[in-house]
């Protein structure tokens, strides 16, 4: 049995497993939309109404730290087990990640990252997700039927998890290269944050490529040779270490697939992100070209 499984697979591939039958113990399909407030959309009543034929719903906000202030933090090992589990997942499974964003991908890299972290590398995103889905002609369902509880055993790769405290190191020392996934404006803090209580801008040494750069027209992922220059313009070296920040740790996973694409699989994620960092950071290690943090 293959413990591996292809980073992306196609919406050809995906209906042919469907049609044939193939939705069960050994294949689970998981629509992974999570929206911003700002977005103005709800994921879960999104799924009532419409979603790949045999698959579940995997929240992100469920699946979280729910003791953190900050926004669906890592869960624990046992909690994770236990939410996947529910969802009719076993150590054995192939399970294939989605959401129904606009932009192709949002949020389903990150539940890919969450399996990859976690232990399970038998985990696959749906190239293009649900944009590329419906383009394409492929079929959806309304009806859900809950999947056979299955045992799952986790185990946390703690070292692809990076903390505040390991970022602010990494200022001083400057050994890691960080890329920052939001917007440029964000990115840069002449356009808002996503979250009222958070002004824009990014820490000392991080480099910005937001995560649209990744896809494209159509939602797909990038070739390697696009994404390999992608990488190569923004001055970041695969070769050498690399983490990953955004708003919340969501995007920011879209930079540990493409590299991972590319044939880099260990790149870390600082899962507070830019939202943690605000609130913590001192002003002098918040670069702004907007409006300046008050001590």
């Amino acid at each position: 049995m293959a413990t591996k499984a292809p980073a992306l697979v196609s919406a050809q591939w995906l209906t042919d497993a469907v049609t044939n039958g193939a939705i069960g113990a050994k294949l689970r399909v998981l629509d992974a939309s999570w929206f911003l407030p700002i977005m103005q959309r709800d994921a879960k009543a999104e799924f009532a109404q419409k979603h790949i034929p045999g698959s579940a719903y995997f929240d992100i906000d469920e699946c979280s730290d729910k003791s953190s202030r900050f926004d669906h933090m890592l869960p624990t090992c046992k909690h994770f087990s236990e939410y996947v589990g529910d969802l009719g997942i076993g150590n054995d499974t192939h399970v294939v990640v989605y959401d129904t964003s606009n932009f192709g991908s949002f949020s389903a890299p990150r539940v890919w990252w969450m399996f990859r972290v976690f232990g399970h590398s038998m985990v696959s995103m749906l190239d293009g997700g649900m944009k590329s889905w419906e383009a394409e002609g492929h079929p959806v369902a309304s009806d859900y039927s809950k999947p056979e509880r299955r045992e799952f055993q986790a185990t946390l790769n703690q070292a692809w998890v990076k903390s505040y405290e390991d970022v602010l190191e990494n200022i001083r020392t400057k050994q890691v290269q960080v890329v920052d996934s939001r917007s440029a404006g964000r990115f840069r803090g002449v356009e808002p944050e996503t979250r009222p209580d958070t002004l824009p801008g990014h820490f000392p040494g991080a480099v910005n490529m937001p995560f649209t750069c990744f896809l494209d027209p159509s939602g797909k992922m990038l070739g390697t040779e696009a994404l390999t220059k992608l990488f190569r313009e923004a001055g970041v070296d695969l070769e050498r270490p690399l983490w990953a920040s955004c708003g919340s740790g969501v995007t920011a996973c879209h930079v540990v697939l493409a590299a991972h694409l590319l044939g880099h699989p260990g790149v870390c994620v600082y899962d507070g992100s830019w939202c943690e960092w605000f609130k913590r950071a001192s002003p002098e290690h918040i670069i702004s070209e907007g409006e300046e943090k008050k001590v």
